[in-house]
């Protein structure tokens, strides 16, 4: 089959080390980028044919399918659903959620992602697995996510997965992954093909297809039969494409009347169903006695129950260049074909499809599919049928609140520029009233990605990864405000979505300003919303300053809320924690704030609030309560598929964990979820859990790693912005010189977290004792004053044993040697020898200091051998180095460098995925809950546990318990 491609041995060749791994275990996706025509699908076709003895999966973007999400994925999995029910409980729900073959269970795009992978890999067995999807750039955006995700996350399942995409046309990006790019063919290639396929033509039209074709395959294969009649020196300026699609389309034209009329049905359908399409063309006149002459042609061949054309500029040619009665009554046709309860989606599009003018029925019928798209993640679908049902209403007010669910619907699927221009449309509606109040349910009010390092929470930190707020808004009870204003409501909305654009793009100022005005319109009347847009703002301040931060927070307490209002305890928790007028006050507790939410009276609390909730936790030091909600929250999510949220969850859960001195479970974590969020395109979250990863390489002193995760972690800033791990990666790098005794450095680096733009930050507070530590050391205490004096506070306000260590720390450090004691001993009081160790273990290290000075070296040797055992133990060598440095200076043993043992996973050599996969599976848990638990497949936990074996002197799983129980 390879010798039937002409010139495309290369791309012949690297598609065969696909097939070459994938049956020898190994996954491995590629996507083949190029024009129209050159040669795309005849490779797919090359490969399909070479992969004999795999299992083969195939599929196609169609052009008028991405109103409906997770088309194309319902169509490619088709073979495979037999395999639906081997998937763990929580990814099949979601499968036959998406697939609208249930109405519980529906998950985010990744999440579907991942039952996809899940999929593939039941239904290949033991064997290999070849899937092939052509014309990607047509794939429905829900389907995109979830390929995509799949495939970012394919390992060792034995799959091959090859994506065909055209140049300039749709949305399939795919950043991260291999491109091919077949060349156009050489003369002597091109030549060969064209004598091969298209026969003796005249030498003035064979030289004028190989100048036209330019290598390019198919015009080199269609161009001769538009020519051979005509004048072979008339010019032609067309584009190639469109020649194309005339070339086409005079083969169509010479065919009888009833098979054109049936190939127009079957352009207009985006199923390839042949008995839809027969019943509709049925209704024009025409059936399947009319096929043949299409087949003849070879413009469409018949697979089964399926008809499928030659190229997508066929299809193309033939919908585009109908005349317009013909092209409105085939969308007629095919509306009535359609299932009015199973294909209601099918119908509405065809119907609208058909409209020539304002029809409410129709604009009803594109809503309601609307709706069923949001249910299922399909945003970029629901936004375009809002939009379309926009333009189709009879009625003002319906036109106004349609354009408002378009906007909103594009903001959750992140597509900023529709949503902005969506959101303006409403405004000016708005704004030219009367139209009717825009009736309540439709604005679910996209809350939005959260701003990182604060106490926010979100799916997200980017465009394209949130969900909407909590439901549908209820009207205020009577006597409980002023009745809403549709028009100040509708407005509210619209600057909501315009704010969240100007978020992710950056403009903090600008998207602060939208939300704050929003607000203010319909506290009054519609404070539950107002909260909302409240808490939103309280992030883009947090980007801001600490006094937008207390501005916003005490605006949000004014609000009046009702008393059963789901985002009350939230409120109340910002309030208490976070507001001018909480200064000096025992703080809220995050634990029963949680509990509040969860069990309020008015609705289901958002899961992104809860999240929320972590991030302030950790701002009020309330650590380990933090670190359990983000342990509950994670469960959750993962059994609920929400991939989106696990960033935000597990980098503040990670935060925690680093805040407690558990640096191997802050790597396993802040890793876990750094690889999610690349998977998922979340770029902020890179930048933050990257700035995360370098602070542990700074404790290890792993100079190297800790710059490489320190630039990754600077290079998410958006234009004039600061980049979100920025504050992190300041601390990480001052950690890192401190440690390494370049205590200038150090006090460079910690001094930047002392601006009043960073300095309410979670880490500027957490990084105040080492900003000391340099400052005394250097001799210039006084550098540190106003922010020991502001850490002081937090840590009495706080009420921690830990914070009140830190602070009888630094005082110590700065005290005159006749106090200096006092605090060293007050602080290792205070401190919990069984949390916190890193902290700990530097107190023993500055008091054996400082005893060693007073020449009291019995009792220096004991606090740095203490130091030395703790900080050998946690990895943090340059502090081990220090400690034994002193130790000897003391005249104590000195023990080999790195004598102490670490942690299993390390001493063996494990990745953080091998240590993640082994301690789960110690734990009890089967290949396939792991899978489930880590968003991997099973057949690649069982080749990491292969890995894993060797290294840890195990031959079976049973071990494993024994090493760590």
């Amino acid at each position: 089959m390879l010798g039937m491609l002409h010139g495309r041995d290369g791309e012949a060749a690297a598609l065969r080390v696909l097939l070459d791994g994938a049956r020898a275990g190994r996954s491995g996706v590629l996507v083949l980028r190029g024009e129209a025509g050159i040669g795309k699908t005849a490779l797919l076709d090359d490969l399909v044919a070479a992969a004999g003895g795999m299992t083969v999966v195939r599929g196609s973007g169609v052009e008028f399918e991405a109103e409906l999400p997770f088309a194309a994925l319902q169509l490619l999995l088709r073979p495979a659903m037999g395999a639906l029910d081997a998937l763990p409980g929580p990814q099949r729900r979601a499968l036959r959620a998406a697939f609208g073959l249930a109405t519980e269970g529906a998950g985010e795009p990744m999440f579907v992602g991942l039952a996809v992978l899940s999929l593939l890999s039941e239904y290949a067995g033991v064997g290999p697995l070849l899937c092939v999807v052509d014309d990607a750039q047509w794939l429905d955006r829900a389907s995109t996510d979830a390929l995509l995700f799949a495939a970012r996350r394919l390992d060792s399942e034995g799959v091959a997965l090859v994506f065909a995409a055209r140049d300039g046309e749709g949305a399939f990006t795919a950043p991260g992954l291999p491109v091919l790019r077949p060349a156009a063919l050489d003369e002597a290639a091109a030549a060969a093909l064209l004598a091969d396929r298209a026969g003796p033509l005249a030498e003035p039209v064979r030289r004028r297809v190989l100048a036209e074709a330019r290598g390019n395959p198919l015009a080199l294969l269609e161009l001769p039969v538009g020519l051979r009649d005509s004048d072979a020196g008339a010019p032609h300026t067309l584009p190639l494409t469109s020649r194309l699609q005339l070339a086409f389309h005079g083969r169509v034209s010479h065919l009888p009347q009833a098979t054109q009329t049936l190939l127009l049905v079957a352009a207009a359908d985006h199923t390839g169903e042949l008995a839809t399409i027969l019943r509709a063309a049925a209704d024009l006149g025409a059936g399947v006695a009319d096929l043949p002459p299409a087949q003849d042609t070879g413009l469409v061949t018949v697979d089964g129950t399926a008809l499928r054309f030659r190229h997508p500029l066929v299809r193309a040619a033939i919908h585009q260049r109908a005349a317009l009665p013909d092209r409105l009554a085939a969308h007629r046709a095919l509306a009535r074909a359609a299932d009015p309860e199973r294909e209601a989606d099918h119908r509405a599009w065809h119907l609208a499809a058909a409209a020539t003018g304002p029809d409410e029925d129709v604009a009803t019928a594109l809503e309601q599919t609307a709706v069923r798209a949001g249910e299922r993640s399909g945003h970029t679908a629901a936004a375009a049928a809002y939009d379309r049902a926009a333009r189709l209403s009879t009625d003002p007010g319906a036109r106004l609140r349609r354009l408002l669910l378009a906007a909103e619907a594009a903001s959750e699927a992140g597509e900023i520029p529709r949503a902005r221009a969506f959101a303006e449309q409403a405004a000016r509606a708005a704004a030219a009233g009367p139209a009717g109040a825009p009736p309540a349910g439709g604005g679910r009010g996209a809350l939005g990605p959260h701003a990182p390092d604060t106490p926010g929470g979100g799916d997200a930190t980017g465009p394209g990864r949130t969900a909407a707020g909590a439901g549908p808004h209820r009207p205020p009870a009577p006597g409980a405000g002023p009745p809403v204003d549709p028009a100040a409501r509708a407005t509210a909305r619209a600057l909501h979505v315009r704010g969240l654009a100007d978020f992710w793009e950056g403009d903090f100022p600008g998207a602060h300003r939208l939300l704050i005005e929003g607000a203010g319109l319909v506290a009054g009347s519609d404070p539950a919303r107002a909260a909302r847009m409240l808490v939103q703002a309280t992030h883009t301040a947090w980007y801001l300053g600490a006094d937008e931060v207390a501005d916003t927070v005490d605006r949000l307490a004014a609000l009046p809320l009702p008393a059963d209002a789901p985002i009350l305890p939230v409120a109340a928790f910002l309030t208490g924690a976070l507001g001018r007028a909480a200064a000096g006050r025992v703080p809220p507790a995050v634990g029963a704030a949680a509990e509040a939410a969860r069990s309020a009276r008015g609705g289901r609390v958002d899961p992104r609030d809860l999240v929320m909730l972590c991030g302030v936790g950790l701002t009020l030091g309330q650590d380990a309560q933090s670190h359990e909600l983000t342990t509950a929250l994670a469960a959750e999510s993962r059994e609920s598929g929400g991939v989106g949220r696990l960033t935000t969850i597990m980098f503040f859960r990670a935060e925690a964990e680093i805040f407690d001195g558990r640096y191997d479970d802050a790597a396993e974590t802040a890793a876990e979820a750094l690889r999610i969020a690349a998977d998922t395109g979340q770029r902020q979250w890179v930048s933050q859990l990257s700035s995360a990863l370098a602070h542990i390489a700074a404790v290890r002193g792993d100079e190297e790693e800790c710059r490489r995760l320190v630039d990754a972690a600077l290079a998410g800033g958006s234009g004039t912005a600061m980049a979100p791990g920025a504050p992190w990666a300041y601390w990480s790098q001052g950690l890192l010189d401190l440690g390494l005794g370049r205590a200038q450095a150090a006090l460079d680096r910690l001094a930047l977290l002392g601006e009043e733009s960073v300095r309410h930050h979670i880490c500027a507070t957490r990084s105040v004792p080492d900003l000391v530590e340099a400052a005394v050391r250097l001799g210039v205490p006084g550098r540190a004053d106003a922010a020991l004096a502001r850490f002081e506070a937090w840590a009495a306000r706080s009420g921690q044993d830990w914070a009140a260590a830190l602070v009888a720390r630094c005082r110590a450090l700065r005290a005159p040697d006749a106090d200096a004691e006092a605090y060293f001993r007050q602080a290792l009081d205070a401190h919990d020898p069984h949390r916190r160790a890193m902290e700990s273990a530097r107190t023993d290290l500055l008091y054996g200091e400082w005893l060693r000075r007073a020449r009291r070296k019995n009792e220096a040797r004991v606090r740095l051998r203490a130091a030395l055992d703790a900080f050998e133990r946690l990895g943090a060598h340059p502090w081990a180095d220090r400690a034994r440095g002193e130790l000897g200076a003391a005249g104590g043993a000195l023990p080999e460098a790195g004598r102490e043992s670490g942690p299993v996973e390390a001493e063996a050599g494990l990745t953080p995925q091998e240590s993640q996969i082994v301690r789960l599976a110690a734990e009890g848990l089967s290949n396939k809950d792991i899978a489930a638990r880590l968003f991997l497949s099973p057949r690649t936990v069982g080749y990491h546990l292969y890995k894993a074996y060797p290294k840890l002197g195990v031959v079976s799983r049973g071990e494993l318990a024994g090493i760590f129980g």
